[in-house]
């Protein structure tokens, strides 16, 4: 009886792939990597036939991994295919987000303005946007997003980029772009053509395209990864890229183009940034700004190691000499004093001033810190004698992370009488408090 169909039962049959709409099949495979629809291919040639539609399946890829990011149909004005789309679009997102400018080609021209030291990519309709991230001027916690790199396809294919090494990309030019696309022509921006070269994994250079130098809409190719680099990596990874340039060859044909275009912009070396925000296991990871001692607005990153370690370095540290080893605070133990707290503790608080900007005002009780964290000054840790007198009391470099109840905190030390309090600088990728350069 169990063989037998009960009387009145419906028979639903099996469905094979092939029995599915088309529409529905297509939605099906844009969930496959290349390498998988290649193989899936080979299975018939129905499905050859199908997977060979660029207009259908790699659309389909396409606009179900970047559609809600950008406007798929729009890329190198419609007129490149979607399996190149596809290839290019992979590529690029693994640019998004935040990098750090780790190293600039030194020049001696005192006109040179000085860089801004944190960067963010977005996508825009039919490009990406680099954007330099800089304190703004106002003496509060807005910042500066200044787009400087523009990339794209385009209409016949090639990979091209604009860099604006001065003020940034007036309005009108975006506007073009997504009218006419990126083309090299003959308009009054003098716009520079760039590499953006790999350097192991996690840094690029962005440098001149040697021999091209300006033109009215340049053009650049691009190529760029992911990640976060120790320092010793960074440096091996520098070293062997600037040792396969000067090869014997090398020089010879380097000298052939600098005799063919003068430099006019510094390369500069940028790291990944990856985890710029904070989460349950890592609270105080991340980006942040916060008002330093001389008043102004400055950029910081909390990073927590491999064996449960914090530190936090200004981003504008990265640049500087000793920089690996000069965080503004570290600890070795990252386990938080929950309320309620001593009265000694309490006090450690309450007598400190918060560097916030005019206007602004922090509650001073201390039921807003919801639990406390015990941190060190580093400067004679690793460099001995960097400190100067403070060294000899190993008290005056202790200090404290207060963490608010909003995930934000402040730190200080208790040589100091001030707590410097750390807002969000991005939420979801997104930067808070953004401001239009004047």
């Amino acid at each position: 009886m169990s063989n037998q169909i009960a009387a009145g039962e419906t028979i639903i049959p099996e469905l094979q792939f092939s029995d599915f709409p088309e529409d529905v099949q297509l939605s099906i495979l844009s969930f496959l990597t290349p390498s998988e629809i290649s193989s899936f291919s080979c299975t018939s040639k129905r499905f050859l036939s199908l997977c060979r539609t660029d207009s259908k399946l790699w659309f389909s890829m396409c606009e179900r991994r970047w559609g809600s990011k950008t406007q798929i149909k729009k890329w190198g004005s419609g007129k490149i295919t979607y399996k190149f789309l596809y290839k290019t679009l992979l590529e690029y997102e693994n640019l998004i987000g935040f990098w750090r400018l780790s190293k600039k080609t030194e020049t001696h021209d005192e006109n040179v303005k000085k860089t801004p030291t944190l960067v963010v990519f977005e996508w825009g309709c039919c490009y990406i946007v680099g954007f330099r991230v800089s304190p703004s001027s106002n003496g509060g916690y807005g910042v500066v997003k200044s787009p400087f790199l523009l990339m794209g396809i385009s209409p016949k294919g090639e990979i091209v980029n604009f860099l604006e090494p001065n003020v940034g990309f007036r309005d009108d030019l975006l506007k073009s772009v997504v009218e006419k696309g990126l083309v090299c022509g003959n308009g009054d921006n003098e716009l520079l053509s760039v590499d953006v070269n790999r350097i192991g994994e996690f840094h690029i250079v962005i440098e001149e395209k040697v021999g091209f130098g300006f033109c009215g809409n340049g053009e650049s190719v691009v190529g760029f990864e992911s990640g976060s680099s120790p320092p010793d990596q960074e440096t091996s990874e520098i070293y062997q890229y600037f040792a396969n340039r000067t090869s014997p060859v090398g020089r010879q044909r380097r000298r052939e183009k600098e005799r063919q275009w003068s430099r006019k912009w510094n390369a500069e070396h940028f790291i990944k940034i990856v985890n710029y925000f904070p989460t349950d296991l890592r609270p105080l990871q991340g980006l942040w700004k916060g008002i330093c001692e001389d008043e102004n607005l400055d950029f910081y990153l909390v990073v927590y190691d491999d064996i449960g370690g914090i530190a936090c370095r200004k981003i504008g540290d990265s640049c500087k000499p000793f920089s690996s080893y000069t965080p503004v605070f570290w600890t070795s133990n990252t386990t938080f004093f929950e309320s309620p707290f001593s009265s000694e503790e309490e006090d450690i608080y309450d007598t400190r001033e918060h560097l916030l900007p005019p206007g602004h005002l922090h509650c001073s009780e201390m039921e807003a810190v919801s639990r406390i964290l015990y941190i060190n000054s580093s400067y004679d840790l690793v460099i001995p004698g960097l400190a100067g007198p403070t060294a000899v009391n190993p008290h005056q470099v202790e200090g404290r992370i207060w963490q608010y109840g909003d995930g934000t905190f402040g730190f200080g030390f208790l040589r100091d009488n001030h707590i410097i309090d750390l807002k969000h600088i991005a939420v979801d990728g997104c930067l808070l408090d953004a401001m239009k350069p004047l």
